[in-house]
């Protein structure tokens, strides 16, 4: 695939349109609300688990392993920013978790998280989501922000893969959002709106994860690592523990393999 004459293009306006795009497909997920009401839970287990995958791998293919590389290309010791970023990452989304108001899907008002308050159910679901996209939003900005000091084309593909892999599993993700809403009693056009909205944070932190690794060259390890770590928080705190609802858990270990296999896929085959 040549992607050579995309790097002419300004990498905060690349990280928008690959945003915009991976918005697009949670959006598109969330629209199976209005053709479905109601979701098998081995269905649902299993695109979580799908998601969770997709998610381990782009952390460690498409941002820790280009920051190790990029580190050691400077002669500088490769797992220090890896190690201080990633945690750096867990940390900022594990303040967030407990500050953000927000209820998890299923689960009664009296189990919302973060700062108690008076705000709709509905408001604190959608909340919970959004939680979710934070990181990816921050993963797809960072590294096409990282073209502005490696305009590569082989770094441009794997920019474009990773936004590839977390738009493939938006998709599954917009459904597992909107589809159990409807469930909860939203009409088919709240739920949808409410599941596309979540992913509209994703263009919003990947603008200022691409804007700030700009501004800020150095740092660029450190934030690629910081977008994984936030990454796997979300997974060992969300994804995977919500994917092992009922018993066919196997269904969901088998849907993280796939998930996982098909990001590496992605970002070997382009990248």
């Amino acid at each position: 695939m040549n992607l050579d004459w995309l790097l002419e293009y300004n990498p905060i306006l690349l990280a928008l349109f690959a945003a915009l795009f991976t918005w697009a497909l949670t959006a598109l997920g969330a629209a199976m609300v209005f053709f479905f009401k109601q979701i098998n839970q081995k269905v649902l287990n299993s695109m979580l688990g799908f998601a969770a995958g997709v998610m381990i791998a782009a952390s460690f293919w498409s941002l820790l392993k280009p920051a190790i590389e990029m580190t050691e290309a400077r002669g500088e010791t490769g797992w220090i920013p890896a190690v201080v970023g990633f945690l750096s990452g867990g940390a900022f989304l594990l303040i967030i978790d407990n500050i953000l108001p927000h209820l998890h899907l299923g689960l009664k008002m009296d189990k919302a998280e973060g700062i108690k308050t008076t705000w709709k159910r509905s408001v604190l679901l959608v909340l919970a989501i959004t939680l979710h996209n934070i990181p990816e939003g921050l993963a797809v900005g960072v590294a096409f922000g990282a073209l502005a000091s490696n305009p590569e084309a082989g770094a441009l593909a794997g920019a474009v893969a990773l936004a590839m892999g977390i738009g493939l599993q938006n998709f599954p993700e917009g459904a597992a959002v909107s589809i159990p809403l409807r469930r909860e009693g939203f009409s088919r056009l709240k739920a949808f709106n409410y599941g596309q909205l979540s992913g509209a944070v994703e263009p919003i932190a990947a603008v200022i994860g691409a804007y700030l690794v700009l501004v800020v060259t150095p740092i660029l390890p450190y934030a690629l690592s910081f977008a994984a770590g936030a990454m796997i928080f979300v997974v060992v705190e969300e994804l995977i523990p919500e994917s092992q609802t009922g018993n066919e858990t196997d269904l969901s270990t088998i849907g993280a393999m796939l998930g996982f296999a098909t990001m590496m896929l992605l970002d070997v085959a382009l990248g």
